[in-house]
């Protein structure tokens, strides 16, 4: 007994010691405004868990707004050449890398209320197109509606010829498809090109009614469509990641995991109170479309879903193995 004890004892110091030992000021880069919900409701306990499961040997210190360098589209190349130890990001923004990552953006192919879940369970079916990081956390945002300026969409019809932003390649194909011309852009720049003109709309979600301010250059949000839905990603620089002992990184990695989940939960809170309060505006109108008016949307997205598929899985995705598991 007196042996056994000695040696949990000695177990216990040699995994303290062991997290102890790789010291580390992990810096997290955001492009989003310091105003984000991320920044309290996502972040602070993500550092948290990890300085208090590490005795406090690994920090993480938050840069929002673009500190450590500018452009939604570059972060990931933040993280792979460790300008940031963590970066958050779209898939989206650099579509031809993320293939297979954005077929869960198609509609119908995961739920609201449980894709990020869904997704992080069979996150190592995604491993090839992380290989240049170390994937933490994949979540998704709530449903995408269209954000109209001075147009309303009340029918597919009202749609044709009107430029609307798209936030992923996929999205692209499915505005293409009810009559809108897409227009590739970060959200962060919807704002200016709504309120000149640039474009008619957006195809987003409604917590950017309020964290990006769109409210303000909307006048009609239209949903009811089976809805597209943005993936978004924390990604770690894998010499960072690597730097760390063994049991550090099982708590980062662990830690990445429950903000996945928290994000998707921030994403869909925020996103119901953004448009009752958005809906709650004088000159302010949400359009919840009809069966009837939300079937020939719905007809033209299933066939460029099963277009999508067909076309990853020659490309050799094996998308459709890959949809079947998200869906079980």
């Amino acid at each position: 007994m007196k042996i056994f004890m000695k040696s949990s004892f000695a177990g216990a110091i040699f995994g303290l010691a062991a997290l102890a030992s790789h010291a580390a000021e992990l810096k997290l880069a955001d492009f989003q405004p310091p105003t984000h919900p991320y920044a309290s409701q996502v972040y602070t306990p993500f550092g948290n868990a990890i300085k208090e499961k590490t005795q406090g040997a690994v920090t993480v210190r938050v840069f929002m707004g673009g500190e450590l360098g500018p452009g939604p589209a570059e972060q990931l190349n933040r993280a792979v050449n460790g300008v940031a130890d963590i970066a958050f990001g779209l898939p989206g923004y650099t579509a031809a890398n993320f293939q297979k990552t954005l077929l869960s953006e198609l509609p119908g192919v995961i739920s609201t209320s449980n894709g990020t879940e869904r997704v992080m369970a069979h996150v190592d079916a995604l491993a090839k197109e992380y290989r240049r990081v170390t994937l933490l956390g994949l979540w998704h945002n709530a449903p995408n509606m269209l954000l109209m300026g001075n147009k309303p969409v009340r029918n597919m019809a009202d749609l044709k010829g009107l430029k609307i932003r798209t936030p992923s390649r996929n999205g692209g194909k499915i505005l293409e498809a009810w009559g809108a011309s897409p227009v590739s852009m970060p959200a962060t720049d919807i704002y200016n090109a709504m309120q000149t003109g640039v474009i008619d709309g957006a195809m987003i979600d409604a917590t950017t009614l309020q964290t990006f301010k769109l409210g303000e250059v909307t006048k009609y949000v239209t949903y009811g469509m089976k809805p597209t839905v943005s993936s978004f990603f924390l990604v770690m620089n894998r010499d960072s990641f690597s730097a760390l002992s063994a049991p550090q990184r099982a708590i980062v990695q662990e830690a990445g995991k429950a903000a996945a989940i928290n994000a998707n939960k921030v994403q869909l809170s925020v996103a119901d109170k953004a448009l009752a309060a958005f809906a709650a505006q004088p000159g302010k109108q949400v359009i919840q479309l009809s069966a009837d008016a939300a079937a020939p949307f719905n007809a033209a997205s299933d066939t460029v879903t099963k277009q999508v598929i067909e076309e990853a899985d020659k490309a050799g995705l094996e998308a459709s193995a890959y949809i079947k598991l998200l869906q079980k």
